[in-house]
């Protein structure tokens, strides 16, 4: 644990420095500057002061606000809500408006006593070191030299050392170790507990009940409230006794230079909390984790490229003499032609890529990838819990504390059986009408996705015959490198994908506002439900936003086609798509990367350029000061401030790509790679935001990632299905199987004759008028030669057989084996998904042992402290009774104590 230095030694050093003098002078804080030697202290303000104009006492927190006119009201809200806090033992220091850059802004520094902070620690549970670990490490791991260029300094990784720890007791203070009571509490346990009761206090004297910084946030009483970066984020604080651990996070990394280091997470954790620190400890493991799924999936992708060769059935479609003798029926009404199947040569060898026997060995891999992945989250997550002080966090005050637009918009009262006082509440009638409500306005606009998602459906059955008109004779076909690359199908499946990312993108904007919106009006109790209700609706609202366009393509596109006398149609309209004969997974390929990674690259881009602009804007006045006249809250104030649903985006974020990856890796083994080199970024975009254009946010507890724990379990089991449909119905694996080992002709298991097998034969004088090209639609060729038939992807009988243009045995023998091979991949992944569930426990060994060895040392100090104390106190009776001076609390310590019991219970 960092030690700071005492209030006396800070004195000598402050008149010792002389010019610097820690921002201040060293006189009482009762001292009053004259308003003509108000510029001549500023200047000698040191921008990174976090002290009062004492010099000792520390700012833990700021609140803003600006003098209106006609904010008479505000007025009094601020005096009774400061005075308030002065009861509770806060100390208070206002930076006048005159002070300030703008001339307009109000600063009142806040600062926590001892007393104060020693009471609020009891009531909140904090626990503080007792005794140094004395638990041996484990012995150097071989090799370990090998990531030494990985690693930080060990003053980065380990701010401080390892103790034993124990919820803090007032009444047991000696129990602890107290080296400096100035520093024993670090600035994110003081913010925190600042926070605690800013969140608490009244601020109206004839309503008691209104209460709370975020009541008074957003009626414009103040204008924000936020604990100080330590420094400059680009150099370290002059002031010695000032940690400067925010330009140790930026040096070591918010840096893009650091993207190979590991990350500091305890100093991450000591500086912005264990809620951040977890977020980022979860965000790095599962980009270390994506690095062997990223790994797997490039050598499936190098197999396919290896085996290009073996692809005989892109040699056959390829072959003027096969392929180039098959004539295709058109595959759209009028606007299309015949068309030889030799044309799509290019996409089926592109197809053969990502559709290969590697393909399925990375669907059964990424099964068990996901299930390692959450299983050894777990123990890291436990490993964290115990190392940060997490084990047996209560919850329950969290959980209890309400908050404040439930207060407002809840009249009614009723007893609480646990804190036995009166308490705001929402009626059954009412909470189930907003319900119903809240339901039917979700269900409203994920109807509205559909809706989009059959527009876009639209738009793919209309242009395509509208490309393949315009295409017909257009000059890029002459062109050697992307003549036959630029087809109807490529072009219909390019843009109708950038049509259905904007779409995702308008979408997306809109429903986050309005889930929010439906949010609210449930009027959720407390913080956490709220963000639980929350996050069910945004990720619902995403996951249809995102994936529908997805499952599309993999489950419906070109199973509901008909055959040519007999197509199906949508609205009795538009001729349902078909796959070409290569399959519909190069076209899932193409739509599930332009999704993905436009969705990663708008993301970066959106998170890291918006709030250095906004902070460039606000901050543009004060570039042109001098150095010295900018404060340290000045600056804090023109950065964005960190809203309450901040990880919430990011934790979405990621999850949503999480579903890319494991949902439809099957179709793109090169994913996960995308995934992993947008999360390297991702990683340094994050850090250096957090640390160069946030405010520091308040620092709060969490033990896991929450209710997002539960939906990557669903996701991974979901995956799994998901994955075995797609190699079963949307590649092309399981038919070239069963052609394989049961119709080849020959005595030798090949692939040879497949496409012409797997093409079924129709009379072209049997189409319909209405299906039939027009006049000129058809190419030369067509003409000058006497084609009776033509030939289309599916399993039916011939014309002239007796159950011509039905299914074939080979058609039922194929669709069962595709149900089988659904079976039997699903519970072979889940099996080998349970038991290696199974095998690795959620705790490491080590860790529980660390645990077990703690609670019983507390047990057992506490006793030996308590038989100490027994032993003197009957010592001293033993000497003679001796009358010792009433030490009763005076009347306003007695307030103090009793305004901060009952602000506990409520």
């Amino acid at each position: 644990m960092s030690r700071g230095k005492s209030s006396d030694e800070t004195l000598i050093e402050m008149d010792r420095t002389g010019e610097e003098n820690n921002g201040f002078h060293a006189s009482s804080d009762k001292e009053t500057l004259q308003p003509e030697n108000a510029e001549a202290d500023k200047q000698q303000q040191s921008k990174d002061s976090v002290y009062f104009r004492d010099g000792v006492r520390r700012i833990d927190f700021i609140l803003s606000y600006i003098d209106d006119k006609d904010g008479e009201k505000k007025q009094d809200r601020r005096k009774e809500f400061e005075a308030n806090l002065q009861k509770i033992g806060l100390e208070l220091e206002t930076e006048d408006k005159s002070e300030s850059e703008d001339g307009r802004t109000y600063f009142l520094k806040i600062h926590v006593p001892w007393e104060v902070l020693a009471t609020y620690a009891d009531v909140l549970k904090i626990k503080v070191p007792f005794k140094a670990n004395d638990i041996p490490d484990k012995k150097e791991v071989p090799l370990s030299w090998l990531c030494t260029p990985y690693r930080l300094p060990e003053h980065v990784m380990q701010p401080e050392p390892d103790y034993f720890t124990a919820t803090f007791d007032k009444s047991k203070i000696d129990f602890f170790l107290i080296e400096d009571k100035e520093t024993f509490f670090p600035p994110s346990t003081r913010s925190r507990i600042v926070y605690y009761i800013l969140s608490r206090c009244s601020y109206s004297k004839e309503d008691k009940d209104k209460k709370g910084i975020k009541r008074l946030l957003n009626n414009g009483t103040y204008v924000a409230a936020f604990p100080l970066h330590d420094c400059r984020y680009w150099t370290k604080s002059i002031d010695a006794n000032c940690e400067s651990e925010r330009y140790a996070l930026y040096k070591y990394w918010a840096r893009f230079s650091s993207f190979y280091k590991e990350q500091p997470l305890n100093l991450v954790r000591k500086y912005y909390g264990e809620k951040i620190g977890i977020y980022f400890a979860w965000l790095g493991f599962y980009t270390e984790m994506l690095s062997y799924a990223a790994v797997v999936g490039l050598l499936c992708f190098i197999y396919g490229l290896a085996t290009f060769d073996e692809n005989v059935w892109s040699k056959e479609i390829c072959n003027e003499t096969i392929g180039g003798q098959i004539i295709m029926c058109p595959l759209c009404d009028k606007k299309c032609g015949y068309w030889k199947l030799s044309t799509t040569c290019s996409s089926s060898w592109q197809s053969y890529l990502f559709d290969n026997t590697a393909t399925l060995f990375f669907a059964i891999f990424m099964g068990i990838w996901v299930t390692l992945f959450l299983e050894f989250w777990k123990r890291r997550q436990a490993r964290l819990e115990y190392e940060w002080d997490l084990v047996d966090m209560e919850e329950e005050q969290q959980q209890m504390q309400l908050r404040p637009e439930y207060e407002i918009k809840c009249t009614h009262r009723r007893l609480n059986q646990v804190t036995q006082e009166m308490e705001p509440y929402l009626p059954l009638t009412s909470k189930c009408a907003r319900s119903v409500l809240s339901g039917a306005t979700v269900l409203f606009w994920i109807s509205l996705i559909f809706a989009c998602i059959i527009a876009v459906i639209v738009y793919r059955l209309a242009v395509f015959a509208a490309f393949a008109g315009i295409m017909k004779d257009s000059p890029t076909n002459n062109m050697d490198l992307i003549g036959n690359l630029i087809t109807p199908q490529f072009a219909t499946s390019v843009t109708a994908s950038c049509l259905n990312f904007i779409i995702i993108m308008v979408l997306n904007f809109l429903y986050e506002h309005v889930a929010i919106k439906i949010t609210d009006m449930e009027v959720p109790r407390t913080h956490v439900e709220y963000e639980n209700k929350l996050t069910v609706k945004m990720f619902l609202f995403q996951f249809v936003n995102y994936y529908s366009s997805c499952f599309y393509v993999a489950f419906f596109k070109g199973k509901f086609v008909g055959y040519p006398g007999d197509y199906s149609y949508m609205f009795g309209k538009w001729r349902n798509e078909e796959c070409e004969p290569g399959g519909c997974l190069i076209e899932l390929t193409t739509q599930l990367v332009i999704v993905m990674v436009g969705k990663q690259v708008w993301g970066n881009i959106q998170e890291a350029l918006v709030p250095w602009l906004r902070n460039w804007w606000v901050s543009r006045s004060a570039r042109s000061h001098p150095e010295s006249l900018y404060s340290r809250w000045e600056q804090d104030h023109d950065l964005q401030s960190f809203s309450q649903l901040g990880l919430f985006y990011e934790y979405l974020e990621m999850v949503i790509q999480f579903g890319f990856i494991t949902l439809f890796v099957a179709s793109f083994p090169l994913a996960p790679l995308l995934a992993l080199m947008n999360n390297i970024l991702e990683v340094r975009v994050d850090a250096w935001k957090f640390t160069t254009q946030f405010r520091r946010p308040v620092a709060a507890k969490a033990h896991s990632i929450g209710v997002w724990d539960e939906i990557l379990n669903m996701i991974a089991v979901f995956s799994v299905v998901t994955n075995a449909f797609i190699v079963a119905f949307t590649s092309d694996m399981i038919p070239r199987l069963v052609y394989k080992y049961a119709y080849h002709l020959d005595t030798e298991s090949t692939m040879e004759g497949y496409i012409n097998n797997s093409l079924s034969v129709f009379n072209i004088s049997e189409i319909p008028e209405k299906n039939r090209p027009e006049d000129g639609e058809n190419p030369d060729w067509f003409y000058s030669s006497n084609i009776t038939t033509c030939r289309y992807r599916d399993y039916r009988y011939p014309p002239g057989h007796e159950k011509q243009y039905t299914y074939t045995m080979q058609f039922w023998h194929i669709f069962a084996a595709k149900f089988a091979f659904i079976i039997i991949m699903e519970h072979v992944v889940f099996v080998v998904k349970f038991f290696v569930a199974w095998l690795i426990p959620d705790v490491p060994s080590d860790v529980e042992a660390r645990t077990k060895r703690e609670r019983y040392l507390i047990q057992e100090y506490l006793h030996n402290y308590e038989l100490e104390k027994l032993k003197i106190q009957l010592s001293q009776n033993q000497n003679g009774p001796s009358i010792e001076p009433c030490t009763c609390p005076d009347a306003d310590a007695m307030s103090v104590k009793l305004e901060v019991s009952s602000d506990c219970l409520t």
